[in-house]
């Protein structure tokens, strides 16, 4: 179980929760941002779980400007600099083919790292072609809802690219994976990864209220989301009575 963890705290409910491995985020209602060197170093400061920060300048499409490219491969010094586990990443071309060559790239930098190729996949103009030239590249998964708005709706692609990956790289199912549903990924795909936020809400502890405005995008100012240790231990849970049976 991989946790898409938005903080350090996250990180931690993570751990206790029993997943082996976070991918740390920033932004998660963008899909996910680089999150900031302090997350990045208390996180591995704190824990001893598997640290993956995503890199991902920016919110968006996954075709980089030139700028936002340098800015991924400093991040990834970064995360190398800070112990990481891996990293996760995904460049597209305008046409949506996989960017080799700035993956490889990317890839090189990284290096003893392990790199994931995150939901830019989902993206692409051709996943089966895709699937072998991120084998190629070498990366070690692939994060995936099979090019659906859920995991649960692209499950019979998800079976299909674990078939034709054949233990040569990992299919991860994420995007909507959740304790009612794990069980019925895992017989529809035979995944043996799974990827969940794992989150709720938390309430503001604020007493003093201004409700005439908001400070961005979000719909309530006060209330978060953090990942719940029990969620996690609750998905593991019924992940390993699907094996089981």
């Amino acid at each position: 179980m991989e946790v898409c963890a938005n903080s350090v705290t996250s990180v931690m409910a993570a751990e206790r929760g029993g997943a082996v491995r976070v991918e740390l985020c920033d932004n998660l209602p963008e899909g996910g941002t680089t999150p900031s060197y302090a997350q990045i170093k208390l996180a591995k400061q704190h824990t001893d779980i598997q640290i993956y920060p995503i890199i991902r300048p920016r919110g968006g499409d996954f075709l980089y400007s030139d700028l936002e490219f340098e800015l991924m491969k400093e991040d990834i010094k970064m995360c190398g600099s800070l112990n990481c586990d891996g990293v996760v990443t995904g460049i597209l071309n305008a046409d949506g083919s996989i960017d080799k060559e700035r993956c490889a790239i990317l890839i090189a930098l990284a290096k003893p790292m392990g790199v994931t190729f995150h939901r830019a996949f989902d993206m692409c103009n051709n996943m089966e072609k895709a699937l072998e030239e991120i084998i190629d590249l070498g990366f070690e998964r692939i994060l995936t809802s099979g090019g659906a708005s859920s995991a649960l709706l692209g499950a019979d692609k998800i079976k299909s690219l674990i078939e034709q990956a054949a233990g040569r790289i990992r299919i991860m199912p994420g995007a909507g994976v959740r304790e009612e549903n794990i069980r019925q990924l895992i017989r529809m795909t035979g995944a043996v990864e799974f990827h969940s936020s794992a989150k709720g809400p938390v309430a503001s502890r604020m007493e003093f209220r201004n409700a005439a405005l908001n400070m961005g995008a979000a719909v309530d100012e006060f209330s978060y989301d953090l990942t719940s240790d029990q969620a996690v231990k609750n998905l593991i849970e019924m992940a390993n009575k699907a094996y089981d049976q």
